[in-house]
């Protein structure tokens, strides 16, 4: 494994000196610098410090660890291979994600997931507002994201495909969702582990009890949760679960999807 000092380096410093590596790299004071590991395509890079915004963007086969927080933007555009955060990170994780997968151990600021079309999100904390705003799926494409903790306002807001599921596994008393969940959503699904009997919905979405065949159908992302973070799925799913969807007369369907 190749080791690098960036404390000197400025970020084009430190992205050559990656993409020089012919195997693995450990990266050291790392503090600030942007695009870390863009486009990488194989091999394993191990950051300690605070890499900058868009570590990962256009990742495509590389697995990236990083021993602290990251700021905004991990995961932009990725198409492969996983980035694992070991602290918290800021605004814009996986935005327009294709594919591979983005692993947080703590939590995540506002709209994680944006316009995610594949891939998948695991948060062991909580995640702020408009998570899953826009995300939307295409072909085989299958975009989820899973927050352990709890999310903020607009969670799943336009949603048009894809998978979100909330577990609310935190100490706190707020509801598992805060204001205005759903809001113009028009496709996909959205998984709460909760009854939301205080949780206001929109007309355009139906919300009900989530049954066997449909927790089935998210089984494997709860079972890769409880492998990333700890747990046991069979006690997930003993608490309730509701799903909500869009209504199959759902004005906003219309202004997205043409027949």
């Amino acid at each position: 494994m190749t080791n690098i000092d960036a404390s000197m380096l400025d970020f084009r410093q430190l992205n050559a000196a990656i993409r020089d590596c012919t195997g693995d790299a450990a990266v050291t004071g790392c503090s600030g610098q942007r695009f870390i590991g863009a486009g990488l395509e194989r091999g394993k890079l191990i950051l300690s410090g605070t890499p900058g915004n868009a570590l990962g963007a256009y990742l495509n086969g590389a697995r990236i660890e990083v021993c602290g927080n990251a700021q905004d933007a991990v995961g932009d555009t990725m198409n492969a291979g996983r980035i694992v955060v070991r602290g918290s990170i800021g605004d814009a994780a996986g935005y327009a994600m294709h594919g591979g997968s983005i692993v947080v151990r703590g939590s995540v600021g506002d709209t994680a997931g944006y316009a995610m079309r594949g891939g998948e999100i695991y948060v062991q904390g909580n995640a702020g507002y408009r998570a899953g705003i826009h995300m939307k799926a295409y072909g085989d494409k299958l975009p989820v994201m899973v927050i352990g903790g709890k999310a903020g306002s607009f969670l799943g807001e336009y949603q048009a495909g894809g998978v979100i599921v909330v577990l609310g596994l935190t100490e706190s008393t707020r509801p598992i969702v805060s204001n205005f969940p759903c809001t113009g959503m028009h496709g996909g699904k959205l998984f709460l582990r909760s009854d939301c009997k205080n949780i206001l919905l929109p007309k355009q979405v139906i919300a009900r009890p989530a049954s066997h065949k449909d927790l089935d159908g998210i089984w494997t992302y709860l079972h890769t949760f409880c492998e990333l973070f700890g747990g046991d799925c069979d006690k997930l799913v003993q608490q309730p679960f509701t799903l909500i969807t869009p209504n199959s007369s759902n004005p906003y369907k219309q202004l997205y999807v043409t027949n």
